[in-house]
């Protein structure tokens, strides 16, 4: 009855709960992009979030019938060229920074092999040529 009883608020029947954090930190899932490229992204994603607005304003002016949806069409046009840039900006920017900074070399499976079997056959030699007393010795019998 006692450990209910410490478990429990002294005003109040209400279990006490431990403190616990608001959050928990995680580890990321996604290596962080290099700096130019979240650069160039940022902007792709401001270009392209303004070229449907005035999308969207070039649509409704036109179903008004006002007189500014010719010129909003005709910015909305330009405005798809320059987000086609700035996505492709992205993409071009992303591989540039892969071939400069980014390229990890890892050996093909037939390149180490190849150095497996040099390897093996150095360390063959090598106990070979040493005499045969010392090769008795380095397997740890007795002289």
């Amino acid at each position: 009855m006692d450990a209910v009883h410490d478990a429990m608020d002294k005003d109040r029947d209400i279990p006490v709960r431990a403190a616990r954090p608001l959050w928990t930190e995680e580890p990321a899932r996604h290596r962080r992009l290099p700096d130019p490229v979240r650069t160039a992204a940022v902007r792709a994603v401001i270009i392209v979030a303004v070229t449907l607005v005035q999308a969207m304003v070039a649509v409704l002016c036109t179903f008004a019938g006002s007189w500014f949806a010719f010129p909003a069409v005709l910015a909305t046009v330009a405005s798809t060229v320059v987000a086609t840039w700035g996505v492709l900006d992205v993409w071009v920017t992303r591989q540039v920074w892969n071939q400069r900074y980014g390229v990890v070399s890892r050996p093909s499976s037939t390149a180490r092999e190849l150095r497996r079997r040099r390897r093996e056959a150095r360390r063959a030699q090598r106990i070979t040529a040493r005499p045969a007393a010392e090769r008795g010795r380095a397997r740890g019998a007795a002289a």
